[in-house]
């Protein structure tokens, strides 16, 4: 299902992203540029921008890609064809600085709701327990990947691209290895060292072949669907093994099933709502309440492992 979701989407954008190769808007950006951002009514356009615009790196070229896109679009529904993508994503109403107003704001909740509940695991968990440093620190690294996001969607440069995918990478990876410490590397650490080093390597190996090579969206893709499944199918069989002894067990099987499941949204892929709410956003809001019952899973987890290394108990 993940491979073929993943074949889909890839189709779809390809299929949908036609509004920038349309002579109208091509002609439409070069005569606004041409016209807006060069000499005094450049001087002008730049005096009456808001700082916040300034700061976030709005051009005068980016304003006229706005400005025609919107043309465009209009074109296309006066003479009833579909609304059509641009540069591989759907026309947006911009508020403020914020390309993607419900995409940036569902990346920021899910960020606060990642912090509140490490605070919370902090507040809960000694730090003796056995998983104590590996949950913080994949923390860490899922707190920087929801920021990238929400930077991402506040403004999509060739900066904030590259970052958010390979963030978002980096937490599919560190959760592989979070899984690894907690099945093997408690009993075998140098087993889960090992894992660590193969999984830092291919993630470098990844990154570099993104950035130096070619930015591939069908590899990029491809690359995280396979890890997703490593990493969907390793936590079920930890989940399977332990549902008669651990009574938490269901926690993580329903969150790792709902990770999952929930990205089925992208499929839906329709042209955003009030031009502001998309199949992406939807997604992104959807995984929100998934911290909650993630954290509760670990905090349950870590302390049962703490109290099972006091009694001097086989680790499960």
């Amino acid at each position: 299902i993940v491979v073929a979701l993943a074949v889909v989407v890839v189709a779809a954008a390809a299929a949908a992203a036609a509004g920038d190769k349309e002579p109208i808007y091509r002609d439409c950006v070069k005569q606004c540029v041409r016209t807006n951002c060069t000499g005094a009514r450049l001087r002008g356009f730049q005096s009456a921008q808001p700082q916040y615009m300034a700061l976030t790196g709005w051009t005068c070229r980016d304003d006229c890609r706005y400005q025609c896109m919107w043309t465009t679009v209009g074109l296309y529904q006066a003479e009833g064809y579909r609304v059509p993508q641009f540069h591989g994503k759907w026309p947006f109403a911009r508020f403020l600085c914020f390309e993607e107003p419900a995409s940036a704001l569902a990346s920021l909740l899910n960020g606060l709701a990642c912090l509140l509940m490490l605070l919370r695991y902090r507040s809960t968990v000694p730090r003796q327990s056995p998983m104590y440093h590996t949950i913080n620190a994949f923390s860490l690294v899922s707190l920087n990947a929801w920021f990238w996001s929400t930077i991402f969607h506040t403004r999509d440069t060739y900066l904030t691209e590259k970052m958010d995918y390979f963030c978002a990478t980096a937490v599919i990876l560190y959760s592989i290895y979070l899984c690894c410490v907690r099945t093997l590397g408690l009993r075998r650490p140098g087993v889960s060292s090992m894992v660590g080093v193969l999984l830092i390597l291919a993630f470098t190996s990844h990154v570099s072949y993104l950035t130096f090579v070619s930015f591939d969206y069908g590899y990029n893709m491809a690359a995280n669907t396979t890890i997703g499944m490593v990493n969907l199918l390793w936590w079920l069989c930890w989940c399977w093994q332990n549902r008669r002894t651990l009574p938490y067990w269901w926690k993580c099987g329903l969150v790792v099933l709902l990770l999952h499941g929930l990205a089925l949204l992208e499929l839906l892929d329709f042209p955003p709502l009030l031009w502001v709410l998309d199949a992406h956003a939807v997604w992104h809001l959807s995984t929100v309440p998934v911290h909650f019952l993630f954290y509760s899973f670990l905090i349950d987890d870590s302390l049962y492992l703490l109290n099972t290394e006091k009694m001097g108990v086989k680790v499960e």
